[in-house]
């Protein structure tokens, strides 16, 4: 689904691993019809299909991707750094998006140009105090290090990136984003990759009406 932060996510990762793949979009509406849920029975998105192998859920996709396709390496081989990783990753789940992008990112973008619905700004205003202390402990877990996990790429940054990209044309970006010098480089440096550039809204929206 074009713009869906977690496909993104998995998009990313296939490009830095330099794989090949097929995308199959998925319309808004269909989530809950019986062929997707055969395929995900909680009705959401991104779906694997690897040859026979079908696996849902973002992080074990991810993981599986770096297991299956091991060249570049995107997990730590340091115990605290990959455990650095998976706590990131699950910030970005758990605090990033549930109560957060789940909130905001709805309100500003999907319900008014996906569904038609007016913005909740009581909604919102709700959802920023929670959204800030989530940058804030992402800018804290990033500190001065160039990357999630150390000074290499990992799955925590693949993961990230997306999610605070879908920030960057809301109006909440500046107050968010604004006091975060480092995080700031950060979403920088990741944007200029070419697996994220290779993964925009508009390129994958061209991948799935190519589909």
């Amino acid at each position: 689904m074009p713009g869906s932060p977690f496909g993104r996510a998995v998009l990313a990762t296939l490009e830095e691993k330099g794989a090949s793949y097929r995308v199959a979009p998925v319309a808004p509406g269909t989530l809950k019809s019986e062929a997707h849920l055969a395929r995900h029975p909680f009705g959401r998105i991104p779906v694997l299909e690897h040859d026979d192998f079908r696996l849902y859920e973002t992080q074990a996709i991810l993981r599986y991707l770096d297991r299956v396709l091991p060249t570049p390496t995107l997990t730590p081989s340091d115990p605290r750094a990959a455990a650095r990783m998976d706590q990131a990753m699950g910030v970005n789940d758990w605090y990033l998006f549930q109560g957060v992008g789940n909130v905001i990112g709805f309100q500003r973008l999907v319900g008014p140009m996906l569904l038609g619905l007016p913005t909740d700004e009581a909604a919102i205003a709700e959802a920023m105090p929670r959204a800030k202390t989530v940058f804030d402990e992402l800018a804290r877990l990033l500190g001065a290090q160039s990357f999630f996990a150390g000074e290499a790429l990992s799955l925590a940054d693949l993961t990230l990136a997306p999610q605070i990209d879908f920030f960057a044309r809301l109006p909440e970006w500046e107050p968010l984003m604004g006091p975060h010098k480092k995080l700031q480089e950060w979403h920088a440096r990741l944007l200029a990759r070419p697996s994220l550039q290779a993964t925009t809204l508009e390129k994958v929206s061209a991948m799935a009406q190519a589909a």
